[in-house]
């Protein structure tokens, strides 16, 4: 096969977004993180056009069947050219539950607004 129709795993991870480094993406086919087909791969496992990749990224795993490839890293609005999301909506209802726990609360004591605030909610016929 020619150059253009595989390229390794790590690279094609890197330029589809998945992981900020290519050294990222190499580290997480090292850490058994990545599969190929259902098999788990090293980073310099050929991909092919057809392929199934799933990535872990905790708390879910993601999936995606490969549609192009490319050796340069894609903006976001042009990885749908080169990847197609095949994540289970059970996967991606995990990562919608995660990120809603991490609201923001203020620590110590009231704010002159937050008091305002209070004291109306508390007293309204004085406001």
């Amino acid at each position: 096969m020619s150059e253009e129709e595989e390229m390794r795993v790590d690279k094609w991870l890197f330029a589809v977004r998945l992981f900020k480094t290519r050294n990222q993406a190499a580290e997480a086919c090292r850490d058994g993180k990545v599969r190929l087909n259902d098999s788990t791969v090293k980073a310099a496992k050929p991909l092919r056009v057809g392929d199934t990749v799933g990535v872990h990224q905790s708390p879910i795993t993601r999936t995606l069947k490969v549609v192009g490839l490319t050796q340069r890293r894609v903006g976001a609005k042009l990885v749908p050219d080169f990847a197609e999301d095949k994540t289970a909506q059970a996967e991606l209802d995990k990562l919608r539950l995660a990120k809603r726990g991490t609201g923001h609360k203020k620590p110590g004591r009231p704010s002159k607004r937050d008091r305002r605030l209070i004291h109306r909610f508390t007293d309204p016929d004085q406001a």
